[in-house]
């Protein structure tokens, strides 16, 4: 989404700090979406007490499918070939660097602006012959699936290896909510429904791969057993998923609008996902379903309409009071860790590094590369520390919701 934050800048924000920044004026980021952006019959089902600005031409409006890029396998060899969606900036762009420089993986890159990418990967250093920029607008339905008949073209018979779904949307500040082509509530439309429909796509392909892996990033703020998500308000809720019936709600329970709600709501629906994607799919495929969360990644865009001093604040009390700071490349190895690590074929978990953010860090001291020891805030989540299987919160192990969920999604995307 032009002007959106990935959702890896976004995990692990502590009270004071959240309730810091909710006081600080936050400008909408310049050509973020119109609150209305697809057709005549979709707008009419947007429900009546919807308070919505309407825009006369919505410049976001998905309006054209890529030309298809082919022959793919001429430049793929034997390298895996793996899908990050929201690859030119943040976590997925970090990780996409990650895997190319493993020389194992080719990567498709699933963006908005395939120009954009190309740019960023030139600046990035990663060479035009480790990956494909491919348009994917994940709030069109009609682009998810035109993304994935254009990533057929390209790769032929050859199945695909891994999907990363990474990309996300965080809308705090707005006061009133933003839809997508299709209808939906912009955070869930695209962190959930785009990639619901995109994963689901993909399935059958992927088995046909050797040791396939999905995941979807998760967040602790979606999690309530733990600080960012129990602690810091408003709490994820999916309530009983009323605003799921049809487009046009506001919230998924059917309430009214709440920007941060709405983010950690779509990550519980993430979640969510891959326990069903591992229940419904695993066994019969082999694809391993699988979550993680990075880190709090602190120098980030998200702050960029902030105060300089706030800037400056945040990092350093994410480093050195809470514990849960990650640098944004750390971020993007323990990412590509998870498709590429044989530790992490276990499906239907959730992954987490260095404690599991459910209490402040402590201080301890610790070996370093050169052998000398020094002091660092561990425990939290945050940097260092090694790869372990987390706990989902009890809102995302509620099987009923999920099912119900998995149903709901289904009959949204049309699948």
């Amino acid at each position: 989404m032009r002007g959106a934050v990935p959702s890896s800048h976004l995990h692990g924000h502590v009270t004071a700090i959240v309730t810091l920044a909710a006081f600080l004026p936050t400008p909408l980021p310049a050509g973020v979406r119109s609150p209305l952006a697809g057709s005549a019959v979709q707008h009419s089902r947007v429900r009546a007490a919807a308070p919505l600005a309407v825009a006369s031409a919505p410049d976001t409006m998905y309006k054209s499918a890529e030309v298809p890029k082919v022959l793919g396998g001429l430049v793929l060899g034997t390298r895996k070939m793996v899908v990050v969606t929201g690859a030119s900036s943040g976590l997925g762009l970090a990780a996409t660097k990650a895997l190319v420089k493993s020389g194992k993986y080719y990567v498709i890159c699933g963006v908005r602006d395939p120009k954009k990418m190309d740019e960023v990967a030139k600046e990035a250093g990663i060479k035009s012959t480790d990956y494909t920029a491919m348009k994917l607008e994940l709030a069109s339905l009609t682009s998810v699936r035109d993304f994935v008949r254009n990533l057929k073209a390209f790769k032929s018979i050859r199945p695909l290896n891994h999907l990363i779904c990474n990309a996300a949307v965080y809308l705090p500040a707005d006061p009133e909510p933003r839809f997508t082509d299709d209808g939906f509530e912009m955070s869930v439309g695209v962190n959930h429904l785009g990639h619901f429909l995109l994963a689901n796509l993909l399935v059958d392909d992927m088995k046909k791969a050797k040791n396939a892996r999905v995941c979807i990033v998760g967040s602790i703020t979606g999690n309530t057993n733990t600080i960012g998500g129990g602690l810091v308000y408003p709490r994820a809720d999916l309530g009983d998923l009323s605003g799921m019936l049809q487009p046009g709600a506001e919230m998924v329970d059917g309430g009214n609008f709440d920007g941060a709600k709405a983010y950690k709501d779509s990550k519980v629906l993430n979640m969510m996902t891959v326990r069903e994607l591992h229940r419904r799919y695993h066994e019969s495929t082999g694809i391993t379903f699988a979550s993680m969360y990075p880190g709090c990644i602190a120098e980030t865009n998200l702050f960029r309409e902030k105060r300089q001093w706030f800037r400056k604040l945040f990092p350093v009390f994410m480093k050195y009071v809470t514990g849960g700071y990650v640098a944004e490349d750390e971020a993007g190895e323990r990412l590509a860790q998870v498709i590429d690590d044989p530790r992490c074929t276990k499906s239907g978990v959730y992954w987490s590094w260095n404690g599991n953010a459910q209490q402040v860090g402590a201080l301890k001291q610790t070996k370093g590369e050169d052998g000398k020891y020094v002091w660092q805030v561990q425990g939290a989540g945050g940097a260092g520390g090694d790869l372990f299987e987390n706990n989902f919160s009890g809102d995302v192990m509620n099987d009923e919701n999920a099912r119900k969920m998995w149903d709901r999604s289904a009959s949204l995307v049309g699948l």
